[in-house]
């Protein structure tokens, strides 16, 4: 029955609405999820012992540790909280499943898009030197061909999507089904095998997905022998090649984007750095999952330097910035040197006047190269 739907709607319905459809059909499901009250929790913890905010969480037990990595980063450990140690109410950070008044809309991942319909000269304009110079050496010894056999691709299922998943992420990956992967590979997207000379080493799995008319080449997975992954000055080159192969194809089939996937919706995160230093700007690209964080009452600013945030407006991007009293200018342009995002409706800017100000100045000389800068708003609090 499903499979007869599936069909009906790719006959009668265009990419554009199918994709509206899938999107609505997993904000419902989302809603429905988050509406299971009985498997909510409250608990309360702290991401480091000298921490003077107290994260109270209140959702279902098993988003907790997606609210410990938007607010804490990954390789923070949180400390639990005795129900009985002493607080102070301002300086407690509700992060929860349910939306209340002032909350900020907090995703749980961003996609990082990069706009194509230009030379690829134009596009790695705004790669850093050491990687375009990288690229141009390693990238004649590197080929990509499509898996078009079952057991081209059931190899590639089980010697490479999977092994690299579960090295990077252990017993949390989230490995697709296999007969998902030979769906994708052979219906809606494409599974190309990475070589290096005559050896298999990678393989990259992809889909199209097309909005308001516009067509994306959107990455699923990576995945690569422990070869690769195991050594990690080489998967750094392989992993920067297999991008820019990605890249390179999707620019010559025509796409309007390419989504070079999912990455934490943290602005400090390694994995969205690495995505937006090829050219990634940041979208909310089909991803539904939110948590609604309430900023402390006392020391905005300063939690706000510790965790910035990004948020939702409608379906425009914020993000949220704050500068506390007595950081020095060199200690303001090392944390924020990278936060500059294409893709920003607005950026959000906490903390003193004078303070704010300076930042404001330096930020949008930093965005002054983009396409289009994002509004700076200042929220003034000590």
């Amino acid at each position: 029955m499903k499979k007869t739907l599936t069909a009906v709607a790719r006959r009668h319905l265009s990419p554009s609405l199918r994709y509206d459809l899938r999107l609505w059909a997993s904000k419902a499901g989302e809603v429905v999820a988050r509406a299971c009250f009985w498997r909510w929790e409250m608990s309360r913890f702290r991401l480091q012992p000298a921490s003077p905010y107290e994260i109270l969480y209140i959702g279902r037990k098993q988003q907790r540790e997606m609210a410990k990595l938007l607010i804490g980063g990954k390789g923070h450990v949180a400390q639990a909280v005795d129900g009985n140690s002493q607080r102070d109410a301002g300086q407690v950070v509700v992060v929860s499943e349910m939306p209340t008044a002032g909350a900020l809309s907090v995703p749980h991942y961003l996609s990082a898009v990069v706009p194509l319909g230009r030379a690829l000269e134009d596009i790695t304009a705004r790669y850093d030197s050491e990687l375009r110079r990288s690229i141009r050496k390693h990238r004649p010894l590197y080929a990509m061909r499509q898996a078009t056999t079952d057991e081209e691709i059931a190899m590639a299922d089980r010697e490479l999507l999977r092994p690299y998943a579960t090295a990077r992420q252990g017993i949390h990956a989230a490995q697709f089904p296999t007969e998902e992967v030979f769906r994708i590979a052979k219906t809606v997207g494409r599974l190309d095998l990475i070589t290096l000379g005559d050896e298999v080493i990678g393989c990259h799995l992809g889909c199209e997905v097309v909005r308001d008319g516009k067509r994306y080449w959107s990455t699923l997975r990576f995945g690569y022998c422990e070869a690769v992954f195991s050594d990690a000055k080489r998967l750094r080159e392989v992993n920067s090649i297999t991008t820019f192969m990605a890249l390179e194809w999707a620019l010559a089939q025509g796409f309007d984007y390419y989504d070079i996937g999912l990455c934490l919706a943290r602005p400090d995160d390694g994995l969205l750095k690495w995505k937006r230093r090829r050219g990634g700007d940041i979208d909310s690209l089909g991803n539904h999952a939110y948590l609604f964080v309430r900023l402390p009452k006392k020391g905005t600013a300063d939690f706000l330097w510790e965790t910035p945030l990004f948020a939702v407006e409608g379906n425009k991007l914020t993000l949220h910035l704050g500068l506390p009293t007595g950081a020095s200018a060199e200690q303001v342009a090392s944390r924020y040197h990278e936060m500059v995002f294409g893709g920003l409706h607005k950026i959000y800017l906490y903390g003193r006047e004078e303070a704010v100000q300076g930042l404001e100045q330096a930020l949008q000389n930093r965005y002054a190269n983009l396409q289009s800068s994002p509004e700076m708003q200042r929220v003034l609090c000590n």
